[in-house]
């Protein structure tokens, strides 16, 4: 007998760029392209239309602003739960999740739907935090994502905990992958200089946690060895941070390597762009949870040196330890950056979780919660 087609409603701040948004994207379309129905709300974004045109509904709500406000969205949400007919709830970010638990708690017992959290990053340990463990399961993007919700919180059911991986396509991601020509010759002529140079990407947001700081200071350690390098620095500006974008160029300036790194903004290509760096970086200050971008540098078969912590350090662990680094330690990380550069050591092909294979994953936990 065929399985009860489902209504999902997912729940995050915005849908701009990041991984929370892609992750939610993804389970809409797998959602919609199986049948289900698939609901987001979100304060909206760029994301939007690419959302709704792959078959779900968006609700365009606040739910992302930190105010007392934000509470009159409460009510709203548990009769957007009832009229629905919504069968679970997932949860993917903690103000979000605040008042998704509120208006669930609301209905009657008999009449909730199931209720989900993922915990996409490391918090802060707080109350406020705690919430991303209140999911009747709770997603893990990792095993270091489950270490931190078990070690942190002990109230909390193990049994709840489910850990399931980001995914990634492997048909888009194929080892030794490389660019056609046309792309090439694009590249190369936005970017002419780089024939004649290694190159190191850092990918992701220009925000303070990103380690943006420490990917200078590394191109400035290698240049004053004298190895040709060149750096990329790969991700969208926030309006919010500008003054921090402005003051890292005013650093790269101030360390001589006017000429020798490049702020790209946003991509839509960068796969394309990770498959020419000779090494991609991951440097957060913070844990990451997972770190997707590493697992897709890998995939294709290209080096990354990271800070060995949190998720980042599972997957180097397992696929390239080589490129392993004690978090913040601005010193071995050009010891092994210039090592690897000068002695390239390959990366080994490695199976990583698919999109597919998050989204079977998940879908199975959406069913142990529905109301039968």
């Amino acid at each position: 007998m065929a399985e009860r087609k489902l209504t999902v409603l997912q729940l995050l701040p915005a849908l701009e760029s990041g991984g929370v948004e892609r992750g939610t994207l993804e389970i809409a379309r797998g959602l919609a392209r199986a049948g289900h129905r698939s609901l987001v709300v979100s304060g909206g974004g760029q994301l939007v239309s690419r959302l709704t045109g792959q078959g779900s509904e968006h609700i365009e709500w606040p739910v992302g602003r930190k105010s007392p406000w934000s509470l009159r969205l409460v009510p709203r949400l548990r009769r957007l739960m009832q009229r629905e007919a919504v069968d679970v709830v997932h949860a993917r970010s903690r103000l979000p999740a605040w008042l998704a638990w509120l208006a669930w708690r609301g209905l009657p017992e008999a009449r909730r739907p199931g209720f989900v959290t993922t915990v996409h990053g490391l918090y802060s340990v707080s109350r406020y935090s705690r919430i991303m463990t209140r999911g009747e399961r709770v997603i893990a993007v990792s095993d270091s994502a489950r270490r931190y919700v078990i070690d942190n919180y002990p109230g909390v059911d193990a049994a709840r905990v489910r850990v399931i991986t980001r995914g990634i396509d492997p048909d888009v991601y194929p080892f030794g992958f490389r660019p056609g020509d046309a792309w090439v010759s694009r590249w190369y002529r936005e970017f002419p200089f780089l024939l004649e140079r290694q190159v190191l990407t850092l990918p992701g947001r220009i925000t303070r946690l990103k380690g943006h700081e420490d990917f200078l200071q590394l191109l400035a350690a290698l240049v004053e060895a004298g190895l040709p390098v060149y750096g990329l620095i790969v991700g969208a500006g926030d309006p919010r941070h500008r003054a921090y974008a402005d003051a890292l160029r005013g650093r790269a300036k101030a360390l001589g390597l006017d000429g020798l790194v490049t702020f790209t903004g946003h991509r839509m290509d960068l796969r394309d762009v990770l498959s020419m760096s000779n090494l991609v970086l991951s440097l957060s200050r913070k844990p990451e949870s997972f770190g997707r971008t590493v697992c897709e540098a890998l995939s294709l078969g290209v080096p990354v040196v990271g800070y060995d912590q949190g998720g980042v350090g599972e997957t180097l662990a397992r696929v390239y330890p080589q490129g392993r680094v004690p978090p913040g330690d601005t010193g071995a990380l050009a010891d092994t950056c210039r090592r690897l550069l000068e002695h390239p050591v390959p990366v080994e092909p490695a199976r990583f979780d698919s999109v597919q294979d998050m989204f079977e994953a998940t879908l199975a936990v959406y069913r142990e919660v529905a109301p039968s």
